[in-house]
């Protein structure tokens, strides 16, 4: 064989193996960024599910702490804004100040043993519990995905192939209450 037929040959396999992780690390960049889109619309289905209880909840609150109204309405608020945020931030910011509120209500709910005892409340409550687990779950999904991905948006060589195709950093689901983060203080 010729020296440059072994040329050409050698020119096309190192092109071949090129263009092969060109297309491997680009579509490895698509899968992560569509992980963390799929990661987010399960935290907005677990968002919408509590949004949707919320009423429900203060609706049977209401009929037995009426007096207690500013509560309730800060809890309502709390939703309102929570339902129109948008992007991750403030979102996270909405739940955040959401969960406060609803800490606030939980509280006022413990002095009404009537209350405490009603089974709307109570299966309400449960439905809370179950989709609170579940917007924890789905956060850690999501956090995980997000970590990878900008993890790959990072490292070389994958960072060139994410500059040219302008993949942009994902922004992590995170407390922005820095209080939610310390264990509750239980007293007897």
């Amino acid at each position: 064989m010729a020296p440059s037929l072994i040329a050409l040959i050698v020119f096309l396999v190192v092109l071949v193996i090129l263009i092969m992780w060109f297309v491997g690390a680009y579509n490895g960049l698509v899968r992560l960024r569509n992980r963390v889109k799929e990661g987010w619309a399960q935290i907005d289905v677990q968002l919408k599910r509590r949004h949707d209880l919320i009423p429900n909840l203060v609706e049977t609150v209401k009929g037995y702490v009426g007096h207690e109204k500013s509560t309730l309405e800060a809890v309502i608020q709390a939703r309102t804004a929570a339902v129109s945020a948008s992007g991750v931030g403030q979102q996270a910011q909405a739940e955040s100040a959401l969960g406060g509120s609803l800490g606030r209500l939980m509280l006022l709910v413990e002095q009404y043993p009537d209350l405490k005892a009603n089974q709307n409340f109570l299966a309400l409550q449960e439905e809370l519990t179950s989709t609170e687990n579940k917007i924890g779950f789905s956060r850690q999904f999501y956090n995980e995905q997000v970590m990878l991905y900008n993890t790959r948006c990072q490292s070389i060589p994958s960072n060139v192939i994410a500059g040219m195709f302008n993949f942009q950093q994902a922004e992590f689901f995170e407390l922005v209450d820095k209080a939610q983060r310390d264990a509750p203080q239980v007293k007897f």
